[in-house]
């Protein structure tokens, strides 16, 4: 079964990236890849010096659901971060560790897509543009993917008021991410608690990858968690997930979590004893001390504001510049992606990301990403300067 829906996946974008540069050669010099979106700051020393104090546990198998110290830092950061009441949150109840959060973004339609021999076929509700794991989940849980336009007609989020009823009564699960990775807009809780009331209305489960939350330009992004607790003061159909590898520029740490309903989260942590990754003690130690710890994260924020201001000098009024609300990424309008992507990589050394790879065509066959090209703003200030003035002098 699985073997079958595997050939139905689409190809990662990173792999098409490399047939289409294939046999391309940069011209002499320096060359610059903005294409994957891995943060190139350094993590806080805290990390490596809780690592080290905790040395003494790697021969302790970890617990499934993380320690008690890690659940409830996650509680209290929560608690902090979107306004929620102390009592909200039970550490024993709402919070389960991941090892990144992409594990669980994959695994969790797996406990939510019911299995109907007869009848509509489950639904899985994905953004377009989108990141190829949730589409991976969907169909290898046995769901039809539905691509819903995020374009900037639509303020590059889903149009929820679009969503027909027929399509919401077979719906599964519904993935959303604030900020949106690659446009950087960001949900208001007006926007999230729009979806919260479409989620409890159709029994599906909201799915609300926040990732990129502590990586915003002026506002803290609001929560999907917080918008669930105005509706209702429950977090019944909601899921949240947080990672701390762009928080804290530690992707290698491979430490996150998902916090929200605690009978989804149940079901789920039965899944995960079976064959999920645990993170090991002395890691959770510095996962937990992380998520304690502020000062790194505001000076990580500042870097990438920098970064954004010589985009906008660099960028303003070309290729439909427009400085993200969140995240770590540029969505430039070009004409072509592929084709601009070509020309960067050919004469000037910039790799780019054509947006095309991360969209699926309409039923019309329009590609609504084909025009862009992400950029991934993870290198240091001088790097990154010269990286876009070699894209002017290409691309114009």
């Amino acid at each position: 079964m699985w073997n079958d829906r595997l050939d139905r996946l689409q190809e990662f974008p990173f792999r098409r990236l490399a047939e289409l540069l294939a046999g391309i050669d940069p011209p002499p010099g320096e060359t610059f890849d903005l294409t994957i979106g891995e943060p190139r700051h350094q993590p806080p020393p805290l990390l490596a010096e809780v690592v080290a104090r905790h040395a003494h546990e790697w021969n302790r198998y970890p617990p499934l659901n993380g320690t008690a110290a890690f659940r409830r830092a996650v509680c209290a950061w929560l608690a902090r971060r979107y306004h929620l009441p102390p009592e909200a949150l039970d550490p024993e109840r709402h919070v389960l560790p991941v090892a990144g959060t992409k594990e669980a973004l994959f695994l969790l339609p797996e406990v939510l897509v019911p299995e109907r021999p007869e009848g509509p076929r489950p639904a899985v509700l994905v953004p377009n543009p989108v990141y190829a794991v949730y589409v991976g989940a969907a169909v290898l849980a046995g769901a039809e993917p539905v691509h819903l336009p995020a374009t900037r007609e639509t303020g590059f989020l889903p149009d929820l008021d679009a969503l027909e009823p027929a399509l919401l009564e077979r719906t599964a699960a519904l993935y959303l991410c604030s900020p949106a990775n690659p446009q950087g807009a960001v949900a208001d809780l007006a926007y999230w608690r729009h979806a919260i009331r479409l989620a409890r209305r159709y029994g599906f489960v909201l799915l609300a990858d926040e990732c990129y939350a502590e990586l915003y330009d002026r506002e803290p992004p609001p929560g999907v968690l917080e918008a669930a607790w105005a509706e209702g003061r429950s977090f019944a159909g909601v899921l949240a997930f947080h990672s701390l590898s762009k928080r804290s520029s530690a992707a290698g740490l491979r430490s996150g979590f998902v916090a929200g309903d605690p009978e989804v989260l149940a079901r789920f942590l039965r899944l995960r004893a079976y064959a999920a990754a645990v993170q090991p003690l002395p890691l959770m130690a510095a996962a937990t001390a992380l998520w304690a710890e502020e000062s790194h994260v505001e000076a990580n924020r500042a870097l990438y504001r920098r970064k954004f201001d010589i985009a906008e000098r660099r960028l303003s009024n070309r290729f439909g510049f427009y400085r993200p609300a969140g995240g770590f990424f540029l969505w430039l309008e070009v004409g072509d992606g592929e084709a601009a992507t070509v020309e960067l990589w050919r004469r000037g050394g910039v790799k780019v990301l054509p947006g095309g790879y991360l969209a699926v065509p309409d039923r019309e066959g329009r590609n609504p990403a084909r025009g862009y090209v992400r950029l991934a703003m993870v290198h240091d200030e001088a790097t990154i300067e010269r990286a876009l003035d070699r894209l002017v002098e290409v691309l114009g």
